[in-house]
């Protein structure tokens, strides 16, 4: 069974019109859904999420922060007066509706053995006591606490193309939970952090994973760092329950990253995803949205997600209401699939995979400095 979580209280979580992440990815994914008729089998429902108690967030933020969240005022202290994080009208209930929805997934997951989607969570920059990266809560953290409320092992996995630097720091010091992020290298871009040497500390060290990838990756590294760091992370950590959070901004027609990820190498990601879990895991997978602002391009990766989540390939015709929506929108045909990127130069494919082999041997060798040889 799988449950997808949507309200249209999501909606409010809009820092404006003229900000990169607009609430509008959130809508438009789950009329996709609906569309495709991805909820018609008895093994999908949809759930209508409740609002994170101030007792729940609290586990994760500290109290100055949610009072001032609740402000609802510029704090450059707590981070909410730049561009990134402005403060909006309702900002508070908007968050701790996502981060809801993110806990009472993870719930179900621990009482059900089951699969769960909130897509509209995943908002893994926030830090205990400040606001980071569009991110006000970070639901993530929320979720693998509820998770550990039966699991001894919770492994986090973030394909964003930015590093999810506040799940691991939340997490750094914790053996019990493992966090892997697959990102653009912090030397380029948000929030420069993530890089092989982030190991974990004290006795969380060896626990914290980070593959930051050269900019303008394709497919063949990510299916490289899966195949020779995800799957043996995987198998020697055997963990009982998996949060994964999957954004959709390392594609290649994402405006706030330079990947280079096709439609077409996020569904392998995905499908590795739940072959691991339902191998490790027995199938325990809590997923989350994320990053992603091409409003073409994250809808239809998201329904894709979920159909995918649910052992089901995506259907090759798109809807007509989708068709026309992205015609009037943009004056062009809508992404199929698959999808192609343009190729990289030759020379300069060579040298960017030699920067990955070097980063794959020096994640290798720290991680069995501290484990021995897992891979």
């Amino acid at each position: 069974m799988i449950y997808l979580y949507y309200t249209e209280c999501f909606m409010g979580y809009d820092f404006g019109p003229e900000h990169p992440m607009q609430p509008a990815r959130l809508m438009l994914t789950n009329r996709l859904i609906e569309e495709y008729g991805m909820l018609v089998d008895w093994h999908a429902e949809r759930v209508e999420p409740y609002y994170a108690s101030d007792r729940e967030l609290l586990s994760v933020h500290t109290t100055g922060y949610l009072e001032a969240l609740q402000a609802e005022e510029p704090n450059p202290a707590f981070g909410l007066s730049d561009q990134d994080n402005p403060v909006f009208p309702g900002m508070y209930d908007a968050a701790r509706m996502i981060a809801g929805a993110s806990i009472e997934a993870a719930k179900r997951v621990v009482q059900e053995d089951c699969s769960a989607f909130n897509f509209a969570g995943g908002l893994h920059h926030a830090m205990p006591d400040r606001a980071s990266g569009f991110c006000l809560i970070n639901d993530a953290a929320l979720a693998i606490l509820a998770l550990r409320q039966r699991f001894s092992r919770v492994l986090y996995i973030d394909i964003d193309g930015h590093h999810g630097d506040g799940v691991q720091s939340i997490f750094y010091d914790d053996p019990s939970v493992l966090t892997l992020s697959i990102h653009q290298s912090g030397e380029h871009i948000f929030p420069g952090t993530g890089f092989v040497d982030e190991l974990g500390s004290g006795d969380g060290l060896g626990y914290s994973v980070n593959i930051p990838l050269p900019s303008r990756s394709d497919d063949a590294f990510y299916q490289r760092a899966f195949s020779e760091i995800v799957a043996p992370v995987f198998r020697w950590f055997c963990p009982e329950a998996v949060v994964a959070q999957l954004g959709v901004d390392a594609h290649y027609a994402d405006p706030l990253t330079s990947l280079n990820l096709t439609l077409s190498g996020y569904a392998g990601l995905v499908r590795c995803i739940r072959r691991l879990t339902d191998r490790y895991s027995e199938g325990r997978l809590l997923a989350l949205g994320g990053g992603g602002y091409n409003m073409e391009v994250v809808p239809l990766a998201w329904s894709m997600a979920f159909q995918l989540l649910k052992g089901q390939e995506m259907p090759l015709d798109q809807p007509r209401w989708w068709v026309d929506f992205i015609r009037r929108s943009t004056g062009r045909e809508p992404l199929n699939l698959p999808d192609v990127c343009a190729r990289t130069d030759r020379d300069l494919a060579v040298r960017l995979a030699g920067v990955l082999d070097e980063t794959l041997c020096q994640l290798k060798a720290g991680l069995s400095a501290v484990h021995g040889d897992i891979f």
